[in-house]
């Protein structure tokens, strides 16, 4: 009895409605119950009942209402959706095409809540080849008139197979509804996964440099006790040992397949040299006149990084123009900070790339540079290359 409860009240209503109106259909197609109420309870009510535990369980199982309603199919075929005249191919003229009974509208409506639905397709067909035997059995009962077979075959078609393909066809378009949904709800957590990983990366692995570049510079710092000495060692790699987790991390929530986001951090390039250089970093820059490239703070930001955790105590040159934006760094000064190979070179090169521009990076000299090349808007790539080709020789250990 539980499985035929149900959800809620408005489900009641509408079963008790559909109850009482096919209640009143299955007695008007039988005698009257006040002319023979012998009659009537010998046809009539076994019909209501039928009925009554089709609506019971056609909610949950329409296909077994379907089944239950089959005495009230539509085998009499003195009346149909439509007449037409056959005398050309059949001895009789009248033909009754989509024989029609008072139960057929919901015989109708449980075929389409079958298509609609009832997961298992192997069910259905072998359903209506059980109904397609009870009507050829009463073709054969009255007489096998070919105009019969007319009737029968075109009351299986309208009755039960073409409002079953239309809950099926219902039930493949919500389902491919609900997968374009689920795919872009998937894409949709893939881009705030890389967005929340690019924002940790620029924000949170910078502070993490800066903060080890302070404690290395307050770990060689003249006059200091040894047990001063040692904590600042302690926060350094305290320091070290949070920005390798944090990569860890951004690795998990980045996905290879997601195009970085473009939206920088809302800070200029200035304000960000700025920070630096109060942490402790040497460093000079260099901005030409004209517009800032929109990447400018992205490719400052990362050098920087890579720059604190690789090279500490290392001068960093930064120039920005227009259409470049190079971030050098000179011999570092202290053991790394970090171990190479993480992923901001990789998500830098593509927001570059998707920008129309070059990035290279590498060993130069004694140190490492991050160039990055940005046409101006309308203007072509200056190297042809979309920011796939990288030089020979010029490969990065940084991350």
């Amino acid at each position: 009895m539980r499985l035929l409860r149900r959800e809620s009240r408005r489900q009641v209503v509408y079963d008790l409605l559909l109850w009482a109106v096919l209640g009143i259909f299955v007695t008007a197609m039988g005698p009257d119950p006040l002319v023979d109420p012998a009659a009537f309870a010998m046809v009539s009510l076994p019909r209501i009942g039928l009925a009554t535990v089709a609506v019971l369980v056609g909610r949950r199982w329409p296909l077994a209402a379907l089944v239950l309603l089959l005495p009230l199919g539509p085998w009499q075929f003195s009346e149909g959706f439509a007449t037409v005249d056959l005398s050309w191919l059949l001895p009789r003229r009248n033909v009754k095409i989509l024989p029609l009974l008072a139960s057929s509208p919901f015989i109708m409506w449980y075929a389409y809540l079958t298509g609609r639905r009832l997961a298992l397709l192997w069910p259905a067909p072998l359903a209506f080849c059980l109904i397609s035997a009870v009507g050829v059995g009463v073709v054969l009962a009255k007489g096998g008139d070919l105009a019969l077979w007319v009737s029968m075959v075109t009351a299986l078609l309208g009755t039960y197979v073409v409002p079953y393909l239309l809950g099926l066809l219902r039930r493949r378009l919500l389902q491919g509804r609900t997968q374009a949904r689920l795919a872009a709800e998937a894409q949709a957590r893939l881009r705030e996964r890389a967005r929340i990983a690019r924002q940790m990366h620029d924000s949170l692995g910078h502070d993490l440099a800066l903060i080890a570049v302070r404690a290395a510079g307050l770990e060689m710092a003249p006059g200091l006790d040894e047990p001063q000495v040692r904590a600042a060692g302690e926060l350094r790699l305290a320091a070290a040992d949070a920005t390798d987790r944090l990569r860890q991390i951004i690795g998990l929530l980045r996905e290879d397949s997601d195009a970085a986001p473009l939206s920088p951090v809302n800070e200029d390039v200035t304000e960000l040299v700025r920070r630096a250089r109060d942490s402790g970093m040497p460093i000079t820059l260099d901005v030409a006149p004209g517009p800032v490239p929109d990447l400018a703070h992205a490719v400052v930001q990362e050098g920087l990084t890579n720059a604190a955790k690789h090279a500490p105590g290392a001068p960093v040159g930064v120039r920005v123009s227009p259409e470049r934006v190079t971030v050098r760094s000179g011999r570092p000064r202290a053991r790394p900070l970090a171990l190479p190979g993480g992923l901001g070179l990789a998500g830098l090169r593509e927001r570059v790339r998707l920008a129309g521009g070059t990035l290279t990076a590498g060993p130069v000299g004694d140190g490492f540079e991050l160039d990055v090349s940005i046409p101006r808007a309308g203007e072509r790539d200056p190297r042809g290359s979309g920011g796939n080709r990288r030089p020979a020789g010029r490969r990065s250990e940084h991350d």
